[in-house]
Parts: C-alpha cells; structure tokens; sequence
C-alpha cells in the first residue's frame, strides 16, 4: 500500500455557490481512484453579512471566501495545493448555433464573429471556449453546431485573487454544469443515449442535454432551492430557517399537503421546463431523451423524483457521484445522502484526469 501511495496523485475540486463551499479531494492510482476526504460549508439562511457573492453580482468575496476555504482545508487536513475552481452558472454565458456549411480552417474565425452576436459583454471582456456538438452534411458542405461558454474576465480575476490569498494554486477552471456532468452522467448503454441533467441549485437551476458525453444544449433558470423555502415560509408564514427545515423533512410528502401545495408552483414550472427542453432536442435531432438525472441540494427532496417522472413519463434518477470513487463502506449511506450536492465538487477534482 505504501508502495503504490508513492505513484499516486491527488486532486482538489471546490464549488463555491451561492450559499455553500464544498471541497473534495481525490487520490488516483492507475485506473483507481479514491476519496481522500470532503468537506462543506454552509452560509446561513437569511445572514446578510456573510456571503460569497455580491448578492446578484457575479463578483466573488475574495477575501471573506478564502478565508473560508483556507478553514474549511485546514479542519478536513487537506494538504494539496493545486485545485480545480467551478464556476456557478450565474456567472457563464452558455448558447449554441449553427454555422453554415465552410471549411474546418474558417470555423474558430467564424465562431468569434458569431459570438459577438451572442455574448452580451464585449468580447475583450471575456475568456470564450467553444466546442462543436453537432454535424450535418448538406449538398452546400458540413453545417455544424456549436456549443459557446464565456465567462466575464471579472470573474476569473476575483477567483484567481481568492486563490492567491488562500495560498493555492488553479489548475483549471470551469462552468459547473461540465462538472456536474462529468461527475454525474449515467454509465453504461446510457453514455450513448441523450440524458437530460438537472442541477437543481441554491439560486437557480440548469438543464442540460448530455449526449455521448457532449453537451448539446444547457439552460438556466431562477426556479432554486431558495424560492421553494421562501414559498413555503409565506405560506406557513414561518421564518426562513423554519421553512427550510420543514422543506428537508417533508418534501412532497402526500401526508403534508400544506407543505407539498407550497413547493409545487415551481416544480411544476421547472417541470414543463425540463419538458420543453427534451422536445425541443427531439424535434431538432430526431432523438428521444428519456432519463433524467436529478443533482444539487433539492435533488434529494422527498418525493420529486418519483414526481417529476410521472408528470413528464421518464425516468428520473438521482446522481450517485461517488459510485465509481473508493471510500470506507461505512460511508456508503452518507455518500449516497450528500452526493447530489457534491456532483460539482466532485466533477472538478476529476477534471485533471478526465
């Protein structure tokens, strides 16, 4: 065991959200990989004074957030320096389009005049990447679809000054939504069938179409976690902390219709979404997307999986980002609790080796 701790390497991915920090750290020896140790912190609900955004500003706390995390790494006894940042969705442009038929060498030319249409910065104030998610070939030549990411420079330097100041070092940084699928996508027959993902997060949720493990569309919406409680808090006329913990016990539970009446305006709204989403990509491809894999805070909420997928007719799972990692057994039931939240955590560590 010595022997092959000498070979092996460690990896660190942090998620900083909107109201959460959350840390993983991995080991990888060969083709094993191994949690080596995890770790979050939660922002209190409805505490002003402390938090890791400047409230709907994409600019992140630098000082406060790494003063967290250097805490948050110094408690879990996590050594490793180098670490895999994910950006939340709020801070990522994400739109796709198709280029019309030219050659491969006018394609990044044509792209960066397409993006200018798209992005809604200048692009001398952003970092873009772009991939290609489809093809079609059509008499005129290859039609091809692109997929672009841009994230404001403002928020690659904040997170970079976050970084210097809790003395660590990025190795890469990312949008969440190719750490949650990275993390979270279904093995099996299912890498080759389009999956709809659905990060149900704190202040917004993102639905994407995963195909061949490709994104081919991504979007986001304000129905969140957050909205849920604030319903439930105005209807049981309780505080947000109440409603919170209420929301976490009961869920959709039938038995709590006062609870479950609460929380399914937005369900409902987030599940004509998630609808729409997959048939649109089947009128557009031709192809059916019938799974879903639910991930973040809310995915683990009593009865919403078993409800969404009798309102849409799919089946709809739950991500299990630790299933293909080592840990102890006696982890197995409060990795399979917690792995929804940690899908993005999760997703950046493995990035380096992915």
């Amino acid at each position: 065991m010595v022997f092959m701790s000498l070979f092996s390497k460690n990896y660190l991915g942090v998620d900083i959200g909107a109201s959460s920090i959350k840390a993983v750290e991995i080991s990888v020896s060969g083709k094993k990989k191994k949690l080596e140790n995890y770790i979050e912190f939660k922002l209190p609900i409805g505490n002003e004074s402390l938090k890791t955004f400047h409230g709907n500003n994409m600019a992140l706390l630098s000082a406060e957030v790494s003063e967290i995390l250097q805490a948050l790494l110094k408690r879990a006894k996590i050594k490793t320096k180098k670490v895999i940042l994910s950006l939340p969705d709020f801070s990522t442009f994400f739109t796709s389009f198709v280029l019309p038929p030219m050659t491969e060498a006018e394609v990044p030319k044509a792209v960066e005049f397409e993006a200018r249409h798209y992005i809604p910065l200048p692009l001398a104030e952003v970092t873009f990447d772009w991939q290609v998610i489809g093809k079609e070939e059509t008499v005129a030549g290859m039609k091809r679809k692109i997929l672009l990411v841009a994230v404001p420079n403002v928020v690659l330097q904040n997170y970079q000054r976050m970084a210097n100041m809790a003395q660590l070092e990025i190795t890469g940084m990312e949008a969440e939504v190719f750490s949650f699928v990275r993390s979270s996508s279904l093995g099996g027959n299912f890498e080759f069938l389009p999956v709809c993902m659905v990060d149900f997060g704190w202040e917004s949720t993102t639905v994407s179409i995963v195909e061949k493990k490709k994104m081919a569309a991504s979007f986001s919406f304000d129905i969140s976690s957050i909205a849920l409680t604030e319903d439930l808090a105005k209807a049981l006329k309780v505080s947000l902390e109440e409603a919170e913990k209420i929301k976490s016990a009961f869920g959709l539970d039938p038995k709590k219709p006062e609870v479950a009446k609460a929380l399914l305006d937005k369900i409902n709204l987030l599940t004509l979404e998630i609808d729409k989403i997959c048939s649109d990509f089947f009128q557009t491809t031709s192809r059916r997307v019938e799974n879903i894999v639910l991930s973040g805070g809310a995915a683990n909420l009593f009865g919403l999986r078993e409800y969404i997928g009798a309102r849409i007719k799919k089946t709809v799972f739950v991500a299990d980002p630790f299933a293909n990692i080592n840990f102890p057994l006696v982890l197995n039931k409060r990795l399979k609790q917690i792995g929804p939240s940690f899908a993005v955590a999760l997703g950046a560590a493995l990035m380096p080796i992915q």
